[in-house]
């Protein structure tokens, strides 16, 4: 029996646990639905969308309303085995046309949060339905204007029932996102976490890639780090490490099975995290320590009034934006403390290890040497 294939997706096979999408999909499927039924007095039921990368879900409608110049569908969230606390909610789209060249203008339905505070990949003012959602709903738009001959100028008002409810259960409002729920998902696949299994999937990886010979292996935090690496050092999906939240792990096990090159590849904040002795990056179990990065930049060269900025920035993302405006490569920074940290763990193990720090677009905004 040959053995399975390594990377991203046997990890998410090997932990048994069935996948779910994200709001981001839900909400593109309900306004693909109702941008339909606008143009053509029917919706599609089940209605299927295709998502960054490939695949087509379809989505059953648990809401159909037309009339008014107005179509809304509703969808309901099926998050899979992942204990997302926005399974079950229903996410309700609302389209209607406006004037040729407004183009897709979005709104903040109930149950959806509003940007209040700097920080976030949104302006402060914009409904929170973050970037890629955005991008896959406005693709969805323009392939129906296509197909039933519309403008594809339309305001889409994307809604949670409850949201504002569950959103007390979330970080929104610490982070300035009010009134609801962010719709949220870079893939639009909800990959579910149960610690054990996703541990044992990534000690599975790292045995699979050494197996295969390959020297240099990656952990990255989600696809958008994975995809950094890909482009970085060309390596195959087999020496990629979907290590999550999980730094501790695929440093605890590579410490007892080394290879000679680790790149550990993430998002700022949560490489900040382990820049700060971190090993577990979720953000239910450690958080962003502004203080931390206040330091690190006077370190850097920031002046105390800088470091006073970024110790009371709203997020991660906010204090790395003060240090860019500044010139201080706080990036660099937390990629060095990081893979110093790494080095740490691995206590003398024959692993060297550099460290990428990436924003939500994928742009390099950090980086360590090798070690």
């Amino acid at each position: 029996m040959s053995e399975a294939k390594g990377g991203r997706g046997a990890q998410l096979k090997h932990t048994g646990l069935r996948p779910g999408w994200t709001t981001g999909a839900c909400a593109t499927a309900a306004a693909t639905a109702a941008y339909t039924a606008l143009l053509s007095g029917d919706f599609p039921d089940p209605v299927t969308i295709t998502l960054p990368k490939g695949q087509t879900p379809a989505f059953a409608l648990a809401v159909e309303e037309l009339g008014d110049g107005r179509a809304t569908a509703g969808v309901v969230k099926d998050a899979g085995d992942d204990p997302d606390v926005t399974h079950g909610a229903l996410v309700r789209v609302s389209v209607r046309a406006l004037p040729p060249g407004s183009g897709v203008v979005f709104r903040a339905g109930p149950g959806v949060g509003t940007v209040t505070l700097p920080g976030l990949p949104l302006d402060v003012g914009e409904p929170a339905v973050n970037p890629v959602p955005r991008q896959m709903i406005r693709d969805h738009i323009a392939e129906v204007a296509a197909a039933h001959g519309g403008s594809g100028d339309v305001e889409v008002t994307v809604g949670v029932d409850h949201g504002e409810e569950i959103a007390r259960s979330t970080w929104n409002p610490r982070l300035g996102i009010l009134g609801g729920l962010s719709v949220l998902g870079t893939t639009g696949v909800v990959v579910p976490y149960s610690c054990s299994a996703w541990i044992d999937s990534i000690r599975r990886g790292v045995d699979v890639a050494r197996a295969a010979g390959h020297t240099h292996v990656a952990g990255c935090t989600g696809s958008t780090s994975e995809k950094t690496v890909v482009a970085e050092y060309g390596l195959p999906e087999i020496a990629l490490l979907d290590m999550g939240d999980f730094a501790g792990a695929v440093l605890k096990y590579v410490r007892r099975h080394p290879v000679d090159r680790l790149t550990i590849c993430g998002g700022f904040a949560k490489l900040s995290k382990l820049a700060a002795g971190h090993l577990d990056l979720h953000s239910g179990r450690s958080q962003v320590d502004k203080a931390y990065l206040a330091e690190l930049a006077r370190r850097g060269g920031a002046d105390e009034a800088l470091a006073a900025d970024i110790a009371v920035a709203n997020t991660g993302l906010a204090a790395l934006q003060l240090c860019q405006a500044h010139g201080v490569p706080l990036g660099d920074l937390v990629a060095v403390a990081a893979r110093d940290e790494a080095l740490s763990v691995l206590r003398g193990a024959p692993v060297a290890v550099d460290v990428i720090c990436v924003d939500r677009a994928g742009t390099v905004v950090g980086r360590s040497s090798v070690r």
